[in-house]
């Protein structure tokens, strides 16, 4: 099995195997009368789904207690929805534990930095480390895989649920053992720990393996390489638990491919999935809308992101929602053709299954005020409309199914480590945000038309014109000598304050700021200069900075001036900088100047990389472009950014599906409605946009 082979859903209803996107929801049949489910299979055929995952929350219900089985439900389910063609993800149930085994075993249960016990009553309440239920769960797994190996409904395994949402950090003994043989690993021994913890300070230095714990509750600031790597072992120890269930269902089912939905989201950081992505099939998330001025612009970076750990591969949205979530501050509603949009964004950079968490919204429980497919309005809603048409349009969009990502000609470059460290405590500024400065970038990248992917630094980056690696704050030797011979090769670099400043160990590099970059940017700082919040300094060009800046002193005659400082300290002094190299270049911009300004100032970047829009004049910015090809064919997705009609005039392509205005079916000429998406079919997987 290679990674990112999608589930083979079942065939058609006609009979034939011809490619299809997958459509669908989480199905919950346990919390509904038998009755139900006959009306929900003829709903689901009615609104197009052909793949549910089934069973997330099902242990308790599987395996009431310690020696007694019910799988009798669950194999009515699973004959019912294939009698009714429709495929199963079939979840391994191992979410969330049952209360008969954490009344017997609450030594599963995890524990906070603060020492406080996380008691049942809500969800996820395991510890990754706990081999107590590792036992139970794996058990579980086995009985799962073994009863319905060879069902024909199944076509993929879903392990866990969301894994990490809310036991991402256990600071329990167990968690303390785990760490300890986590850290002999990485290290070796107790010298190669105290040097990359550089416990000299504070006289932290230890003499024995049993004297390390997790970062618990401290009198002051914890040691922060303690800190980065209890963060990197929390993100493994969860990884180790995946493998541990996928491994089980490998031996049982080798031919049923093998997922896990990841949450590549601002609120949940703290699973490092560019490092999870090789352990599945074919990888999948979990997406919800956060409402702010930049949220559908969050929904392109967070798919596109996936597209890039997918490594270009197609993948599976295995959740969003239908309209409102129910665990915001405000719960709002979606406007009309919000549920088309954000589907389709996701399917334009890449996802092949459209799910929604879930089919039926819910009566009781803590999220009966989750939007879903069938809403508690029941088939005669806007919802249940919106729904049904977006089955039809995913049914029109089959050629699309399987079709790769094009690469863009830039891309900006997402790194888990630099977010864990550089977001860390007793930093120069407590209100950096890593992904924010990120998300900034790629929004100001769309108000110009450019198409960017989201990349991890595991990438192949030379097909890149140019490359962005905002706040790249943790720069190992290893990746400052590659980003060197990208730029030293042709490639055009940009990164930005807070950047290249300590190693893998966050052990600072010596010299000057920034650091390991030093000599590539060709500057040098010589101390960090954060703003106050609200404080601002004037930029050439009308722009304003924010958050921070830095004294710079250019070190290299290749290096020239984009920006000044026009106020502030450092008034007079550069402000942006750009350092030509044998064939490329690399700049530096040290002020967060959000995503108008970098709009302002990006035209001067992409400049001598030759990064151009491929879109109409009047489309750029108010048009975003993904594009998806396979080995004779692209597919190219106008997403409507704006509340307004945009004409697409000059923009040529026969129209595979979207509600245009007038026309005889090619784009030319036509007008893409506010919040619309329309899909060019153009042949040849080569031919320029």
């Amino acid at each position: 099995m290679t990674r990112s082979t999608m589930p083979r859903l079942l065939p058609a209803p006609d009979g034939t195997s011809r490619p299809r996107l997958g459509y669908g929801a989480d199905y919950n049949p346990e919390q509904w009368p038998r009755e139900v489910w006959e009306e929900d299979v003829r709903l689901m055929r009615e609104a197009g789904v052909n793949i549910v995952s089934l069973a997330i929350f099902s242990w308790a219900r599987i395996q009431p207690s310690r020696d007694v089985w019910d799988f009798g439900w669950l194999d009515d389910a699973m004959d019912l929805l294939y009698a009714h063609g429709i495929a199963v993800d079939l979840a391994t149930a191992t979410a969330s534990p049952p209360p008969w085994l954490t009344t017997a075993h609450p030594e599963i249960l995890p524990v906070t930095a603060n020492g406080e016990t996380v008691w049942p009553g809500a969800r996820q309440h395991w510890r990754p480390t706990s081999p107590v239920f590792r036992e139970h769960a794996l058990k579980l797994v086995t009985a799962m895989a073994e009863r319905y190996a060879d069902h024909p409904a199944l076509v993929a395994w879903h392990i866990s649920n969301e894994l990490g949402c809310h036991n991402i950090y256990d600071y329990s003994d167990d968690a303390a053992a785990a760490f300890r043989d986590w850290l002999r690993a990485r290290y070796g021994s107790l010298d190669g720990l105290n040097h990359a913890w550089g416990t000299a300070f504070w006289a932290q230095r230890y003499s024995g393996w049993d004297q390390i714990l997790p970062p618990r509750l401290t009198t002051s600031y914890p040691n922060p390489t303690q800190q980065l790597d209890f963060k990197r072992f929390s993100s493994d120890a969860l990884k180790e638990h995946l493998r541990a269930e996928r491994d089980v269902l490998r031996r049982i089912t080798p031919d049923v491919p093998i997922t896990s939905n990841f949450l590549v989201t601002e609120g949940t950081g703290g699973m490092n999935y560019a490092d999870w992505a090789g352990e599945v099939d074919f990888v999948s998330i979990d997406h919800y809308v956060e409402p702010g001025p930049q949220d559908r612009d969050e929904l392109s970076f967070t798919a596109n992101l996936t597209g890039g750990i997918a490594g270009g591969l197609p993948w599976f949205l295995m959740e969003h929602s239908t309209s409102a979530v129910n665990w915001q501050p405000v719960n709002l509603a979606k406007r009309t053709g919000d549920l088309a949009r954000d589907s389709l964004l996701h399917v334009a950079h890449g996802a092949d299954a459209v799910c929604f968490f879930q089919w039926r919204q819910s009566a009781a429980g803590a999220e009966k005020y989750h939007s879903a497919m069938v809403p508690h309005a029941g088939t005669d809603s806007a919802v249940f409309r919106a729904v049904t048409g977006l089955g039809r349009t995913l049914a029109a969009l089959a050629p699309v199914a399987g079709a790769e990502r094009e690469p863009a000609a830039a891309a900006v470059l997402f790194d888990w480590d630099s977010w864990w460290t550089s977001e860390l405590d007793s930093h120069p500024t407590s209100l950096l945000r890593y992904r924010q400065e990120a998300l900034d970038w790629y929004t100001a990248l769309l108000d110009l038309g450019i198409r960017a992917d989201v990349v991890t630094p595991d990438t192949d980056l030379d097909g890149y014109r140019m490359v962005v690696a905002p706040i790249l704050h943790v720069v190992p030797q290893d990746l400052a000598k590659r980003l060197t011979r990208y730029a030293e090769a042709g490639g055009h670099l940009v990164t930005t304050y807070f950047s290249g400043v300590v190693d893998e160990n966050d052990h600072v590099w010596l010299g000057g700021y920034p650091g390991a970059l030093r000599d590539l940017l060709g500057i040098r700082i010589e101390e960090f200069a954060p703003l106050l919040a609200g404080a601002g300094v004037a930029l050439d060009g009308g722009l304003t900075g924010t958050l921070w800046s830095d004294g710079i002193t250019l070190t290299d005659p290749a290096a020239e001036v984009l920006a000044h400082y026009r106020s502030g300290d450092f008034a007079g002094l550069p402000a942006v900088t750009r350092r030509r190299t044998a064939a490329g270049s690399a700049s530096y911009v040290s002020t967060r100047l959000g995503p108008a300004g970098l709009a302002g100032l990006l035209p001067r970047l992409l400049e001598p990389a030759s990064v151009r829009s491929e879109l109409p004049e009047a489309a750029r910015g108010r048009v975003e472009l993904a594009v998806r090809r396979s080995a004779t064919d692209r597919y190219l997705f106008l997403v409507n950014r704006t509340d307004e009609p945009v004409p697409l005039a000059g923009l040529t392509g026969e129209v595979l599906t979207g509600d245009l205005g007038g026309g005889d079916g090619a784009a030319d000429g036509r007008t893409l409605p506010p919040r619309g998406v329309t899909v060019l079919h153009a042949p040849g997987a080569d031919t320029p946009a």
